[in-house]
């Protein structure tokens, strides 16, 4: 028998989470959101069973996926609360929405879970981050929430204090690599090269590094070294980077992140 999944809000990160999930035979997607067209193309190319609203949805399903933003939190989740009970399950991808408050909007009615994603999810590459401390929740609902998103990306079950550093560093992480990315791209066209070229360039050098840095069993450090010839161009260009604290600045910026992501949280 298929389990029910049911995501409220399919725009970007619903939808991606029902195209990722779409080939597994042992979940019946269904969706509400206020897109029609978006909900009509989803159910014509991934088989996904349209509800009338998020009430029908979460009666109808075991599982239930928040994925609004985190300002509709409270009203959607208590327009649900009378059609979840103990055997169901809601998940919540909203950003600084703690489990606590999901609870009590909901009455209590069943077990929450809290899911922090990265944007990379919209191409299956995601990281996430899963809270699994609702004492009410079952061992066979966490097993399937993890195998949920193990499909999607690479899944991290961690405390909930730790949501914020993971907000910061991991949620908010692909701007800072665009933002490299985007400098990278701006050098290139300072010294001569086209702007399509550089960028071509600058895609596949971050593809690449970050590929290797997968496949070789080596700290990035290590990797780093392996192209720093002593008195060579790539000692001269980090030193020029060190100069401006480049690296106390990356620090920084994760640490402001994080204390934004806890100010958002009522912390």
């Amino acid at each position: 028998m298929s389990v029910r999944l049911g995501i409220i809000g399919t725009g970007n990160m619903g939808g991606a989470m029902v195209q990722g999930l779409a080939a597994r035979e042992d979940i019946e997607l269904h969706g509400y959101g206020p897109d029609q067209a978006c909900l009509q193309r989803l159910a014509s190319e991934c088989g996904l069973k349209q509800q009338s609203g998020p009430a029908d949805l979460a009666r109808d399903c075991d599982y239930v996926v928040l994925a609004v933003k985190p300002g509709l939190v409270p009203a959607v989740t208590a327009e649900i609360a009378p059609g979840l009970d103990r055997s169901k399950c809601l998940i919540s991808l909203a950003a600084g929405v703690g489990t606590g408050d999901i609870s009590f909007w909901s009455n209590q009615a069943c077990p929450v879970v809290r899911v922090m994603p990265n944007t990379p999810a919209l191409v299956g590459r995601g990281v996430f981050a899963l809270c699994l401390e609702d004492e009410n929740l079952s061992r066979e609902q966490a097993g399937f929430i993890q195998g949920v998103f193990q499909d999607l990306g690479q899944v991290h079950v961690l405390p909930e204090e730790s949501f914020d550093s993971f907000t910061a560093l991991i949620g908010s992480g692909p701007a800072y690599v665009y933002y490299f990315m985007e400098s990278m791209v701006d050098a290139g066209v300072y010294m001569g090269l086209g702007r399509a070229q550089a960028t071509e360039m600058v895609l596949e050098l971050f593809a690449g590094s970050a590929h290797m840095a997968q496949k070789k069993n080596c700290h990035v450090t290590q990797l780093k070294e392996m192209v720093t010839s002593p008195g060579g161009t790539t000692i001269a260009g980090l030193g020029a980077l060190e100069k401006r604290a480049v690296k106390a600045a990356v620090r920084e910026a994760v640490q402001e992140a994080a204390r934004r992501s806890r100010k958002l949280g009522g912390k």
